[in-house]
């Protein structure tokens, strides 16, 4: 088995079954759901009939009210077994309890791999800087936890020894520097080139961050092998080489994606869920907000994000198992602990004091700052990743590309002491107000602080910058330029990458700038005039505090990134555990999503999914095009005319030909062709299937035999020629139809609210075309470029 099949294995359906009969006057029944042909006749559809499944081809759109219809049918059968005591009644049982168990699995495995990754992330990001001597296994902080001769933050302690100390070279000279550096860039580009290579060598799709694709298969896409267990597996450890190497990027997006592989893998232990692509995505949905949960310790903000950004189809009941998936997985992950801090906020926080409403201005000039930087970003990344998708060279050197970007992160990271650190220790005490464990912090070098036994004291500091505060300011806007620049050409490298805790970083350097920019203008604003109506704090008080600046920064940059609203401000409060500064970050959010969606219409999502060439909808957006139906269908006037099956003139091997000749998902059932009255519609699939399965098990079916979609067939028919083949129950009697001046704006509609693969245009009964997703999509993209779809012709009949 390759490497592709591998890949594939997990997320390949069962062949939908076909069962053969013959009926009384000779012709061959039959019903790609396995159902007898006669049943209207014989017996009752729901005695014995097996369950009903289906399966897509890769690239395709699944059909919603298909699969749905499917396992309303397999729910009744369930039901009408309830008599059957006790097995019935035990069945039935397993049946409803099969998704709550589901997603408890899911969030059990999922809290525990994020356990894993953020333990293993962190000791491979510490070995750049050196290796705990005696307890080779344990990272910077918990080696130094033994240490009591470590009085402040940052501090080395020895039981930690760096890399010039493993070659017993413990004087600060060049050569010390020198091997610092290397053992430096050396690990970084290492662990990043091991990412790139297992991704490239095991599994393409563990690339990237994985949310455009998951947005997309809960629309109904089908990518065969994207949530396979080998993408599993690279990604989980491909994950924590590329976070611990140092590149600008995150582990939260990725690890939505893992959840989901992890969802997908379980729904094939319930036929339920795993043989029904609609019913899986239910679970998915649910394995997406355990995902959340696990990336921040944000339960609520993880169906938030489900029911925000991530879904597409999201029922009640699926909140529910999304809300009971996203509590396991958080009780889970605190229990493994990673971190060792016993809390489940990843950047808690604890300020003493009240914002105030003067406040609001700067919070809202974050708010727009994060909106341009954020379209910035999403400009100059869609730019570089479309110019590397079409050039060829690039194309063939994946890995020199990240070997190069990686190189450079770390050789410039290297000498700037906030972006050398884990991007998740930087927003920490950027978030963080200072104390007297923060003596030795540039940050927090004020000239007239005062230390006490206590760990905060109100009157630590007043504003009054010293050197280092001056020294931190020019490296934090340092850092501020380099992080959008490496996060431009890191994100849509072929390693896996998130995009979250680079736009926290962003985000929050910007507001720990403003402020600091604000603590001094108020500092100064006291010593001139006094205690100011404006502010509710008392003279020699602090009145600012820079961390909170930078917390309302870190949300209003991700917010302008990914044009979250509502989970953002939820997970934001999760993430600290502060309830007091919710309506200063709601402020931000909302000014970043409106200045955003000024400057830059689409999200980073939205702008990959288009970049990749989806076939994604957007439920939050609106079409006001003034068109038709007639005017979008295909085919059009230059095409060639309809492919249609008629319900009782074509042979077996005429159909064949048109299997053969076409790539079309259907085909619509017609009276005839010169009437083109619509009785109905045929997958290609469900043909595929019976006409192999009547060659293969019926030898007296020829290529000369008639083929019937009728529901009887003429006894003559069979008189001195070959058998006729019944096709009856492969025909969909009830098609989604529409008229051909329907407007398109209502047919946008129902294809993003029903899920539609396609509809079927008619006048007065008569078919004259279809719209499928991808002729929607087609459409849009033409109106958006301002140049309108060609017309079909009014007087197709």
């Amino acid at each position: 088995m390759d490497r592709r099949q591998r890949e594939t294995s997990l997320d390949d359906d069962e062949p939908a079954m076909v069962h053969v009969d013959t009926n009384g006057s000779g012709a061959v029944s039959f019903n790609s759901n396995g159902i007898d042909k006669d049943l209207e006749e014989e017996e009752s559809p729901l005695d014995n009939i097996p369950a009903i499944f289906s399966k897509y081809g890769d690239f395709h759109t699944i059909d919603w009210q298909r699969d749905l219809a499917r396992d309303r049918l397999r729910h009744k059968l369930i039901t009408n077994k309830k008599r059957d005591w006790p097995l019935g009644l035990l069945g039935s049982a397993w049946d409803s309890g099969a998704g709550w168990l589901c997603v408890l699995m899911v969030g059990m495995a999922a809290g525990a791999t994020a356990g894993v990754i953020d333990i293993g992330a962190r000791w491979m990001s510490d070995l750049k800087n050196g290796i705990c001597a005696d307890r080779f296994w344990l990272d910077k902080e918990h080696c130094c936890w033994s240490d009591d001769k470590t009085l402040y933050k940052d501090d080395s302690c020895s039981a930690w020894t760096t890399w010039p100390e493993v070659f017993n070279i413990y004087e600060k000279s060049n050569l010390y520097y020198f091997l610092d550096f290397f053992f430096y860039v050396s690990w970084a580009m290492s662990m990043a080139g091991l990412a790139v290579v297992l991704v490239k060598v095991f599994a393409p799709y563990a690339c990237g961050s994985g949310i455009p694709e998951i947005k997309c298969i809960l629309s109904g896409f089908v990518i065969r092998g994207y949530l396979g267990k080998w993408t599993f597996i690279i990604k989980s450890v491909g994950l924590m080489l590329s976070t611990a190497s140092g590149l600008s990027l995150g582990k939260e997006g990725p690890m939505v994606h893992l959840a989901c592989c992890i969802g997908n893998i379980f729904s094939y232990l319930f036929p339920k869920y795993g043989m029904n692509e609609a019913k899986k995505r239910e679970i998915l949905s649910a394995s997406a907000a355990a995902g959340v949960s696990v990336a921040f310790g944000a339960p609520i903000g993880g169906v938030m994000f489900s029911l925000e950004e991530a879904s597409y189809y999201f029922p009640l009941k699926t909140m529910w198992r999304s809300f009971f998936c996203a509590l396991v997985a958080g009780i889970i992950l605190r229990i493994v602990n990673p971190f060792g801090s016993d809390q489940t906020s990843l950047f808690h926080i604890d300020y003493m004091m009240k914002w105030t409403f003067i406040e609001l201005i700067p919070f809202a000039l974050l708010g727009v700052w994060g909106g341009i930087l954020g379209s910035i970003f999403i400009w100059a990344n869609i730019k570089w990743r479309s110019y590397c998708k079409n050039s060829a060279f690039l194309g063939r050197h994946n890995i020199n590309e990240v070997l190069v970007v990686t190189a450079v992160t770390a050789v410039i990271s290297y000498f700037n002491p906030y972006m050398r650190k884990n991007t998740s220790a930087l927003i920490k005490q950027l978030f963080d107000r200072c104390g007297p464990d923060d003596v030795t912090s540039d940050l927090c070098d004020y000239r007239n602080r005062t230390i006490t036994t206590s760990k905060v004291d109100d009157n630590y500091h007043t504003g009054i910058f010293g050197d280092g505060v001056e020294t931190a300011i020019w490296q934090l806007i340092f850092a501020l330029i380099c992080k959008l620049i490496f996060t431009v050409f890191t994100f849509g490298l072929k390693v896996p990458c998130g995009l979250f805790i680079p736009s926290l970083a962003m985000g929050a350097i910007s507001g720990r700038l403003l402020g600091i920019t604000m603590e001094a203008l108020t500092t100064s604003l006291q010593a001139s005039g006094g205690q100011s109506e404006w502010m509710s704090c008392q003279i020699g008080k602090d009145c600012v505090y820079p961390g909170l600046y930078a917390m309302v920064g870190a949300a209003a940059v991700l917010g302008g990134v990914t044009r979250m609203t509502v989970s953002l401000v939820v997970i934001m409060f999760e993430l600290t555990g502060s309830l007091e500064f919710i309506v200063p970050t709601m402020v931000a959010v909302m000014f970043a999503k409106w200045v955003g969606d000024a400057t830059h219409k689409q999200g980073v999502y939205e702008a990959h999914i288009q970049l990749n060439g989806y076939p994604f909808l957007n439920n939050k957006e609106e079409y006001p095009y003034s068109t038709v139906a007639s005017q979008v269908m295909r085919p059009r006037r230059d095409e060639p005319e309809l492919c249609v099956l008629t319900q009782d003139g074509m042979t077996l091997g005429e159909i064949e030909a048109l299997l053969r000749d076409t790539d079309f998902n259907g085909y619509p059932v017609v009276v005839s062709r010169s009437s083109m009255y619509l009785t109905g519609f045929c997958t290609r699939r469900d043909l595929q299937l019976a006409l192999h399965s009547a060659r293969k098990t019926q030898p007296y079916i020829v290529t000369a035999s008639v083929v019937f979609f009728t529901p009887t067939v003429p006894d003559a028919t069979s008189v001195g020629g070959p058998a006729p083949l019944r096709l009856r129950k492969l025909v969909d009697l009830a098609p989604m139809t529409i008229t051909d001046q329907m407007p398109m704006e209502t047919i946008i509609d129902m294809f993003r609210k029903l899920g539609l693969r396609h509809v079927l245009v008619t006048r007065s009964g008569k078919v004259l075309g279809i719209i499928t997703k991808k002729d929607i999509l087609e459409f849009m993209r033409h109106q958006e470029s301002g140049f309108p779809g060609s017309v079909a012709n009014p007087n197709f009949n």
